[in-house]
């Protein structure tokens, strides 16, 4: 077996090496990661935000070919193409404390390696129409959009959704929703990438830089009682705005803080219009498989704005903060 490329994150410093890869043990699967994504998560990470095992290999998500699968693994075999799970240990069911116990690139060595060894449960089959770049978007961004909309968010065909943004889990959100025959309004910075919304299919878009105050603009476009849903990802200087947005017995899906963690937000909005908040952390791998199986039927490929080799894994850190990009900024591990 060649050494492996490794990089850890110590101290918010990524810092790599050369390491032999680990031995599979009975129910473990040694990978050769192809590819891998960024997420605002691992920004996070690295800023000291999220608690995380010092010296972990970052990055949560990754696709690549199996080498190995230890003796007691029988639904996977070497040689066949996966995509890692954000939670290996969440299968199925409630969110708890047990399955939530431990994420891939936080206590968990993660993604960004030639090589990685985790438990079976760790790692699913890659959608057949995706190359491992592709499939390497999905781990956290597109199954957080699906949980948010479908899974926990409940949205139904006909149904409104207000997305906020065009990152990673916004645009996946996009395509899922129109793919299910909902509809879609977008807000997002420039008037470019709302153009760019709305070839994926979006119905409605607002430049947030042109009209701070976007909540007065989405109601004036679609009225009071029309937004059934919200996939909220700013936080603290959005959610408010998201609350005036919905229609009586709407919905948010509270995913983001990319605004701030603490908000102040008027409680009577909330009471008076019924509206249901609930926080989204990905999903579990039974809903993964299911997200995968909707991809493949209805041929739906991630939006990928940058492909940078691994070893401009620093740019891709630097870059994410921006907000520049329209979908993912993957990591070629194949190319250096």
């Amino acid at each position: 077996m060649p050494m492996s490329l490794v990089y850890r994150m110590v101290d918010g410093v990524l810092q790599s090496e050369a390491a032999e890869p680990s031995q599979p043990g009975p129910d473990e699967v040694l990978v050769e990661v192809e590819a891998s994504s960024l997420n605002y998560r691992d920004i996070a990470i690295r800023a000291g935000f999220y608690p995380s095992r010092s010296g972990v290999i970052p990055l949560s998500d990754g696709a690549g070919k199996i080498v190995e699968v230890g003796a007691a693994v029988s639904d996977l075999k070497a040689g066949q193409q996966v995509t890692s799970c954000f939670y290996p240990f969440w299968e199925s069911g409630p969110a708890s404390a047990t399955n939530h116990r431990a994420t891939l690139g936080c206590d968990l060595d993660g993604m960004l390696t030639k090589f990685v060894t985790l438990p079976a449960t760790a790692w699913i089959p890659t959608p057949k129409h995706m190359s491992s770049l592709e499939a390497s978007t999905l781990p956290c961004a597109a199954l957080t959009a699906w949980a948010a909309l479908f899974s926990r968010g409940g949205l139904l065909p006909g149904q409104h959704v207000l997305i906020q943004g065009t990152g990673g889990v916004a645009v996946f959100a996009i395509q899922f929703a129109k793919a299910m025959g909902a509809r879609v309004t977008v807000i997002t910075s420039s008037d470019e990438k709302l153009a760019r919304a709305s070839e994926l299919g979006s119905d409605i878009g607002v430049n947030y830089s042109e009209f701070p105050e976007w909540d007065e603009r989405v109601i004036e476009e679609v009225g009071r009682e029309e937004i059934d849903l919200v996939i909220e990802l700013g936080g603290a200087q959005t959610l408010q705005r998201s609350l005036n947005c919905l229609k009586v017995g709407g919905r948010v899906s509270m995913i983001g803080v990319l605004s701030g963690n603490e908000v102040s937000m008027n409680i009577s909005t909330v009471l008076a219009k019924w509206i249901a908040i609930q926080g989204i952390t990905v999903s579990h791998r039974e809903d993964f498989l299911s997200m995968n199986r909707f991809l493949e039927s209805e041929r739906i490929r991630p939006i990928i704005d940058t492909v940078l080799p691994l070893n401009q894994v620093q740019a891709g850190y630097d870059e994410l903060p921006r907000g520049r990009h329209f979908g993912k900024l993957v990591l070629d591990h194949l190319h250096e």
